[in-house]
This record gives C-alpha cells, structure tokens and sequence, in this order.
C-alpha cells in the first residue's frame, strides 16, 4: 500500500486527522491494533471545549452532537456544604462546554470514514514503524493474516500511551516528565436522571467526588479513592453512602440513585514527551502526553495536535513549505504545558490528601474560596476550562 500519511491508531486523534486530512486533498491510512466494537465502545469521559466544538462543526462532524450532545454554561464548586456555580459563559464572552462521551466521537467519526470510504484498518498486529528519519518511511503490520507495508511520506503516531509510536523514538532524543499523583477516581455509571444540570465538583474531608452525566438518562459520578483500590470492597450500597456524605450541602442537593451499570478505579497522571515529533514522525494525543482527568482535557488536547497537524501537513502539501510541520512540537507543547498545568491546579486544589499536611490542605481550601469570591480568580478558571481559543499558524 501506497500513501501521503500513515495514521497509527483509530481513536479520536487518529481519526479525526484522516478526516481532517481527506477535507484538504490529502490521502492517509489509519490502522488499529483493536477491533472496530471495542474502539466504538471503550467508555471515556466526553467534556468538549468550546474549540473542540467549533472544529467537529466546522469539519461536517457534528450533527448528532449538536442534536445529542449537553451544553453546559457553567460548573459548580461544592464545599464546606455550599454550592458555588462559576458561569463560564458569561466570564468567557459566550463560550461553553459540551458534555459529549469520548466513544460517541468516535462512532462519529467511523461512520464520516466509511462514507467517504477512507481506509480504516482494524485488528491489525506487529505494527512496525521504519526509517523514519528518512525521507521514504513505512509502516508494516499484519492484518488478516497477510504481511502488509504501507509506504508513506509522514507517519502520524496517535496509538496513545502504551503505542509503538513512540517507543519508536531514541531514547537519547526524547525527555519525558510525569507526576503520578497519590490518590485514583472510583467511577461508576448509573441508570439514575441527573440532580443537576451542569457538573459539581465536590471538596470533603473525606475525598473529592464529582457529579457529572452520560445522558439524560444516566449520571456518571466519581469519589477518590487509593490507587490501590479494591472494587470488591465496594459495594452498591456503600458507593451511594459515599457519594451522598461527599456531596452534603446546606440546600439537600443530592445525586439520584439508580442502577449501577459499571465500576472502574482510573490512576491519576501528568505526563509531556518532548519532542512531539523525529523526522517524519509527528505524535499526537495520549502518544505525547497524559493529564489527570480533573481538568477534562485528555480528548480536547488530542483534537488540537491534529488540528495543527493536519493544517501543517496542508501546507506542505500544497504550498511546499515545511516551517509549519518544523514548528509542530512547539506550537503544540505550549498549549500542552498550559493544559497540564490547569489540569494539575484543578486537580491539585479539589483534592484533600492524607499524605499532605494539615497546612496544604487549608491552602487548598483558601484557594477553592479565593475562586469562588474573586472575579478574576474565576474567570482564569473558566477560561482554561472551556478552552483556550487556537493560536493559528500561518
């Protein structure tokens, strides 16, 4: 096989370059170690940024989206059993969020690929990435049973964290930097109507818990716990318990219980490598970096890297110039670093920590009450939650 771009994995970045990529005349292939039901299937959070937004409508993406999809103006802040509500919106200049999950932006984005019959590989193995520092790389892989090379004039590395993609890099060249923090998030999702309209992030002595939804039918909630957690030791009963103690407040808000349909423990972890790119070789999404769920970023940093990407890729196509494709890693690392470090406030300010002092933790309250009460406090907050707008290149 024969093509411009090579795409290695078919998850939201992957697959939302091709489609950016196809919309500027350019070909690509996109392959994946799993199975198209699993892709179409794997549950992740789906807070959109008001740029991740813009970019899906823009691209002809978002129609169920806007007909599906929770737009939210604002979040709450609970603590010290009262509801403080940051309008977004308003702070912003009119932006928002949209509560979309990550997989239905996936099922989206196959169903645009098999429209326009752009090549999807699924259950491909022994995915290999060659001369890469060349002008003439190539991807080889299995798929069906047959030995298959893809030449290709750029590799596009968006196989996430455990990927070949960037394992792919020396050593030597790459730096990475990582905090593993010391607490995870027990999630559950329920057959319960949401209590709310928009998410609550709660602050407790006893943990941070967070309220937040599927759909109009199905609540996701969130309490932290040990990295080490043993879902067995947690039953239904003590899960509501847990939840409705972590989110007292003085107005008798409280999430509604239903069926619990899943349970999962998620570790919480920053990680950047740098570069983002090694000759023709270009990472993007989980590939490149990691944020702890708090912030709701991991998704919307992936849509960004290949929207600089894809615009980079366009204008080498068609221009011949290469400054915009020389430049990806530092467009892309300054918003990362931005995002990370939003990320690790939020995170680092609703979580209260056996192992920190007594000292941090007050700290951690004054800050959760400095952004309730200052305007520019919370308009910081807002602005780095519903996304900063793009720095256009060229």
């Amino acid at each position: 096989m024969k093509t411009q771009v090579a795409i290695v994995g078919a998850g939201p970045a992957g697959l939302l370059l091709s489609h950016l990529l196809r919309l500027q005349g350019i070909d690509s292939v996109v392959v994946e170690t799993r199975s198209r039901e699993y892709c179409e299937n794997r549950i992740r959070a789906g807070v959109l940024e008001q740029g991740t937004v813009d970019t899906l409508v823009e691209s002809g993406l978002g129609a169920r989206m806007q007909r599906e999809g929770l737009v939210h103006h604002g979040i709450e802040l609970l603590f010290e059993r009262r509801r403080h509500r940051i309008d977004m919106t308003h702070l912003t200049g009119g932006r928002s969020i949209t509560v979309y999950s990550q997989h239905e932006v996936v099922r989206d984005l196959i169903a645009a690929a098999i429209d326009h019959e752009q090549p999807v590989l699924f259950d491909v193995a022994n995915v290999l990435l060659h001369d890469i520092r060349s002008d003439q790389p190539y991807v080889e892989l299995v798929h069906r049973g047959e030995r298959i090379r893809i030449d290709c004039d750029y590799i596009a590395g968006c196989d996430g964290f455990h990927g070949v993609s960037r394992a792919s890099i020396p050593a030597d060249v790459l730096r990475t930097y990582e905090r593993v923090y010391p607490y995870a998030w027990l999630g559950i999702l329920a057959d319960a109507t949401p209590s709310a309209d928009e998410l609550v992030y709660a602050h407790h002595e006893r943990g941070f818990a967070l309220f937040s939804m599927r759909s109009p039918s199905v609540t996701r909630l969130y309490l932290q716990c040990r990295p080490d957690e043993n879902l067995a030791e947690w039953s239904d009963g003590r899960i509501w318990a847990e939840l409705h103690t972590r989110f007292e407040n003085d107005e008798g808000w409280t999430p509604n219980e239903g069926s619990i349909t899943q349970k999962s423990v998620t570790p919480m972890r920053s990680f950047v490598a740098e570069p983002m790119q090694y000759g023709r070789l270009f990472l993007a999404g989980d590939a490149a970096h990691i944020v702890p769920p708090t912030g709701a970023k991991g998704m919307n940093l992936a849509v960004a890297d290949v929207r600089t990407l894809s615009r980079a890729l366009a204008a080498r196509y068609r221009d011949g110039r290469v400054d915009l494709l020389e430049g990806y890693s530092t467009t892309c690392l300054e918003r990362v670093w931005r995002a990370e470090h939003f990320s690790y406030f939020m995170t680092n300010m609703l979580h209260p920590s056996p192992d920190e002092t007594s000292f941090v933790n007050r700290l951690k309250m004054s800050e959760l009450k400095y952004v309730t009460t200052s305007n520019a406090a919370a308009q910081s907050l807002a602005e780095n939650y519903v996304g900063l707008p793009f720095a256009e290149a060229g």
